[in-house]
């Protein structure tokens, strides 16, 4: 069955309904309305899972909420990696929860600072976008050698340089076993279980408590046949791969990927029910043609696969052009679009403003916050920028929905202290908010001065406007 909104009383009736407040909220039905709605988990809730006569309670909750593709966990020391945890095949239905992780690959052929080098670049890749760090999450070491000891020289050396989780890749389970030595306090993912080598692969992740990757490429049947192979040999957590093909074959998978998560969200199949990865690398390899071809078709693959429910990538590319579009794309499809995306409503300090700097006002839409601030901090003026609560709505959109209200200018100007920073009482709200100039300026008792329509325009605004409506201000507040 497709996925359909839960009741929160449905819920809060199994809860303890103590109202505790163990697991943060104010009370039980409060929990049970951020439950449903994927804004908390279950765990949370320690009577639930601590105290026996809740057993019977917890469980029919979890059957209520449990998501339609399980949740797989990669660990290394602190860091975990969520992979699946899906609830839906359509974005518009909920939201997507876990953004797919994107690994780097390094091999056992390559020299040692080509290793550590892709490592530290892996590492440290990071571009900050909307006030979101976009990175890169781990590393794939892979076995081009076959030689178990160069595979383990090679993960010694990504596992001094690195706390980044790992990925072992491998169709031989020595090799396998061989690297896992190395990780027994982590749970790195196996890659991969093949109609060959299956069996000796769920010893391993059973031995390891590993999740495992089952790869099939171009063979749905055969991808089952090793799940169902796996899942009754008691391998729990597994990661399909139904091969990832570029150029005229790229339709293919796009069309397992979409098949799978289908088959577990709509008719809620458990041989479908896990997540998926994919490895838009093999463009490396199935692709004739220079470097720029190749990972153009990486980046196209990659792309192709975040739109189509992966949710796990390989990379090979180091190339900004091809990995900072595919990590902004993560983000853009695992926004939540029931929620806008906003930044806190706070009085922001531009360069260094004194008591006469002008105080801009715009809204919390975090587009038109860095775009506004953008444009004020490389004009180089000093000044305040007054962030209003709209809810996340943008200026004209928050107008004309009554989201930006003169009680929200008020609660941001007393909780950032602004009387105290300037002597004038001047606020410069956007062009497209001027019909609200006359209730803000009735309600705070603050001047307030519709500016530009675009905040390009406001250097010239400083410039030629500001200077004249401050002496007004001052020769009329003597």
């Amino acid at each position: 069955m497709p996925w359909k909104s839960i009741s929160p009383i449905e819920i809060y009736k199994l809860l303890p309904r103590t109202n505790c407040q163990k697991c943060g909220e104010e009370n039980c039905m409060a929990f049970a309305a951020k439950l449903v709605n994927m804004e908390t988990k279950l765990d949370k809730c320690t009577p639930l899972l601590e105290e026996p006569k809740y057993k019977a309670n917890y469980e029919k909750i979890w059957s209520i909420i449990k998501p339609a593709v399980k949740e797989v966990i990669i660990k290394r020391g602190d860091i975990s990696l969520k992979i699946g945890g899906e609830y839906v095949m359509y974005r518009h239905d909920l939201t997507y929860i876990n953004p797919p992780p994107i690994a780097l690959d390094v091999d056992d052929e390559m020299s040692e600072n080509e290793i550590i080098n892709r490592v530290k670049f892996t590492e440290n890749f990071s571009y900050t976008y909307t006030g979101i760090n976009l990175k890169l999450d781990m590393i794939a070491i892979r076995s081009v050698s076959e030689d178990p000891k160069k595979f383990i020289k090679t993960v010694k050396i990504v596992m001094e340089n690195t706390k980044l989780p790992i990925m072992l890749c491998s169709l031989k389970p020595e090799i396998i076993e061989a690297g896992l030595s190395l990780l027994k306090n982590d749970r790195p993912l196996i890659y991969a279980a093949t109609k060959s080598n299956w069996n000796e692969m769920a010893k391993l992740s059973k031995e390891y408590k590993c999740p495992l990757a089952v790869f099939s490429p171009g063979d749905m049947d055969g991808l089952l046949t090793i799940t169902k192979n796996l899942i009754d040999s008691g391998v729990g957590d597994l990661v399909l791969d139904p091969g990832t093909f570029v150029g005229n074959g790229l339709s293919t998978t796009i069309n397992s990927l979409v098949a799978i998560r289908w088959k577990a969200c709509e008719e809620e199949n458990p041989l479908y029910g896990f997540p998926t990865m994919g490895v838009p690398m093999t463009a490396w390899f199935l692709m004739d043609g220079d470097k720029l071809k190749k990972a153009t078709w990486e980046a196209i693959a990659a792309a192709s696969l975040i739109v189509n429910h992966v949710s796990l990538l390989v990379m090979h590319s180091i190339e900004g052009w091809v990995l900072l579009p595919i990590t902004l794309l993560r983000r853009n499809i695992y926004t939540d679009p029931r929620k806008p995306v906003s930044v806190k409503p706070e009085l922001k300090v531009i360069g260094n403003p004194n008591e006469w700097s002008p105080v801009f006002v715009t809204s919390n839409f975090v587009l038109t916050y860095y775009l506004v601030s953008g444009d004020i901090e490389n004009s180089k003026i000093d000044s305040y920028l007054l962030i209003v609560d709209t809810e996340g709505y943008a200026v004209d959109v928050a107008t004309a929905a009554n989201k930006f209200i003169p009680d929200k200018f008020k609660e941001v100007i007393d909780e950032s202290g602004l009387e105290k920073k300037v002597k004038h009482r001047i606020l410069v709200i956007p062009r497209k908010a001027a019909k609200i100039s006359g209730d803000v300026e009735d309600a705070i008792k603050w001047r307030v001065i519709v500016g530009p329509s675009d905040s390009s325009e406001i250097p010239a605004f400083v410039k030629n406007e500001w200077p004249k409506i401050l002496e007004e201000w001052k020769s009329e507040n003597k």
